[in-house]
């Protein structure tokens, strides 16, 4: 695992000029490569590649970056694993193909392959996550890529004729020719969704390479059109002509198979390796398929919370003492999290407003005390239909679907005339097993949904949006993501298969992983996902939503293969997901923050909120509206933005 960056300059440099802007770039990235730093330059083409390395495979001098390919045509800077790259080195030696390998990192297995394969093609071939930059010195070409899934970040963009890439905008920032200019657009996105959806970011002229797709750069030229050398819309779109046929048994064997295989490859490593259990569905497979694969109890590592509604410790000791885990948990104090929330920024280098933030980097910090590598449970929810929201909003658009919208809307406002507060006092009387946790805040929801969703497609973009509309004084033209944009949605006809595709595209790769990379990067920790194996997410796909989703209960195949490892009764029990208190500490703790980052004098001189919408918001929610995850995008701008500026001036 490391951090990458560089440079192609159509002007040409100076070689000792340009190496000290590409050992500044790198040393950027200091968090996601401690161990090792390394600087490639060729004057004569004008680029400059630079990686920090976290040595995970192969802790010798073999393994660092840049690497040289054993002809010389290719350099390369890699960002992630390869988990085949030994089968990928079998093939080769049968092709007669391998060169006299230097070492046993997937690095060089990568070279290899691209010299024999092309790099497309390799890409093809290859099982992992990565981000990667290869300099073709032959046809003097930039090739930039990135995983199927987007596990690891790569951004890009022109400035004053020189092509920048990098892991984090802050190596970027270290380049004379970038300018920070912060896109309006891309913070009208953010209110939207919190987080800023690829290929936008916070940056104008600055992108987000997609997930599956290769660029091909080369001096002198502005073409930055990435192309797919994968497809999940593809990949969703045949699952939904030829679903999985075949009984339940057959569908979790082979399910338990794939999942074994994937966790079995990600178990590779040269450093201390551990998982990070949260005693859910997700996590506790893959603890379970770890163990029964190791020879020894596999680390495993819980972060507590001594509020009830947020903790789960206790399913996730109760999970390891069955598996038999060597189990490490840490209870962390209301005030350890409020400490994390002034790192935000420098941690996430761009804004970015899932307040889930605060737990994942806790407990990344707390693993990383005892290991370089852990295994998560991320993408369970994406691929096998984990959400409520797919049955709340099915459930929803059934029972409301018939009746006109005007009738609807009043339908909606009966909810909001509520509060949350008074929902949950009223429905106390349901047993707790069949009760939503925060029922009240989602009649709320429900709510404001019923009263702006006009189909059911509405409605799940609803469910996934926060201010419909934007207080921005200005964002000129309208951005379009993927979620409201129809056209480009993976053709699928069952609504909650649809649904599942589209978070697979979106909020995965642009919430969840980017929570998670940036949390765990930040204090070197690699983190691993089996579920993102696209054998793995190929298979999910196929599988029918009537198999997925069974009597209510979401993720039945996946559970199925849990219950082969860990008794239901420690698993069947109500989502709770990973947040924090974040209302009640907006009302508390971190009032007086909030209130300095929303003063409505500084909003009208820094001139990218409309302060009325905005103190309207904070108004109610000090009255008790629930808008603690509305404004937390404000909030999380704000704060990014004091930072670029104390980091301007520093």
């Amino acid at each position: 695992m490391c951090g990458i960056a560089g440079f192609l300059s159509t002007g040409g440099f100076a070689e000792d000029e340009a190496a000290h802007i590409a050992r500044r770039m790198a040393d950027a990235l200091v968090h996601r490569g401690p161990d090792d730093v390394g600087v490639w330059v060729e004057k004569a083409t004008g680029v400059a590649l630079a990686n920090r390395r976290l040595a995970v495979l192969d802790l010798s001098s073999a393994g660092r970056q840049p690497m040289v390919s054993a002809s010389g045509r290719y350099v390369i800077v890699f960002n992630g694993e390869i988990y085949n790259h030994l089968e990928l080195r079998q093939s080769l030696e049968a092709s007669k193909a391998e060169p006299a390998w230097r070492g046993h990192s997937d690095t060089e297995t990568l070279l290899a392959a691209i010299e024999y394969w092309s790099v497309t093609g390799t890409l093809q071939r290859s099982v992992g996550m990565f981000a990667l930059a290869v300099w073709d010195s032959f046809r003097r070409e930039l090739w930039l890529a990135r995983d199927r899934m987007g596990e690891k970040p790569l951004y890009y963009g022109w400035r004053n004729g020189v092509f920048l890439f990098a892991s984090e905008l802050n190596a970027l920032k270290a380049h004379p020719a970038f300018r920070t200019e912060v896109d309006r657009a891309a913070l009208a996105l953010l209110l939207r969704y919190n987080y800023i959806p690829t290929p936008y970011s916070i940056c104008r002229g600055m992108r987000k390479m997609p997930p599956a797709h290769v660029l091909r750069v080369r001096a002198g030229t502005s073409n930055d059109v990435p192309e797919p050398y994968w497809s999940l819309p593809e990949i969703c779109e045949q699952a939904d002509r030829n679903p999985h046929s075949g009984s339940d048994e057959e569908v979790v064997g082979a399910l338990e198979a794939l999942l074994a295989q994937s966790v079995r490859g990600q178990m590779l490593s040269d450093v201390p390796l551990g998982v990070l259990l949260s005693g859910g569905v997700d996590s506790s497979t893959v603890t379970a398929l770890m163990q029964s694969q190791s020879s020894r109890p596999v680390r495993t590592f819980t972060v507590g919370f001594r509020e009830p509604d947020y903790n789960e410790a206790g399913y996730a000791a109760a999970v390891a003492r069955h598996l038999g885990t060597e189990h490490t948990e840490l209870y962390v104090t209301a005030q350890d999290a409020l400490d994390v929330i002034p790192r935000l920024p420098r941690i996430y280098d761009e804004p970015f407003a899932d307040s889930s933030q605060i737990p994942t980097f806790l407990v990344a910090e707390f693993a990383r005390r005892h290991v370089t590598v852990a295994l998560s449970g991320d993408g369970g929810d994406e691929l096998f239909g984990g959400y409520n929201r797919y049955l709340l909003a099915l459930r929803a658009w059934r029972a409301f679907g018939v009746i006109p919208f005007a009738a609807r809307r009043i339908v909606g406002r009966a909810l909001l005339a509520a509060s949350p507060a008074g929902w949950d006092a009223a429905t106390r009387w349901i047993t707790p097993f069949r009760r939503p946790p925060e029922l009240g805040l989602k009649l709320h929801k429900l709510g404001r949904r019923l009263i702006e969703a006009r189909d059911l497609d509405d409605f799940y973009q609803s469910l996934v949006t926060e201010w419909t509309r934007v207080p921005l004084v200005d964002f000129g033209s309208n951005p379009r993501s993927l979620i409201e944009d129809r056209a480009r949605w993976p053709a699928v006809r069952e609504p909650i298969a649809r649904m599942v595709a589209l978070d697979a595209l979106t909020y995965l790769p642009d919430d969840i992983l980017v929570k998670v990379d940036r949390a765990a990067m930040h204090v070197s920790l690699e983190t691993r996902a089996p579920y993102l194996d696209h054998r793995v997410v190929e298979f999910a796909a196929r599988i029918p939503v009537s198999k997925k989703i069974r009597s209510g209960v979401t993720k039945w195949p996946l559970r199925q293969v849990l219950y082969r490892y860990v008794p239901r009764v420690l698993i069947v029990r109500p989502k709770m997901g990973f947040g924090i208190p974040l209302d009640a500490w907006l009302r508390g703790s971190l009032r007086e923050w909030a209130e300095n980052l929303l003063d409505e004098t500084r909003l009208r001189r820094e001139g990218y909120f409309d302060p009325r919408p905005v103190r309207d918001a904070w108004g109610a929610h000090l009255a008790g509206q629930p808008n603690g995850y509305r404004l937390w995008s404000v909030l999380m701008f704000q704060a990014w933005l004091e930072h670029h500026a104390a980091m301007a001036h520093a």
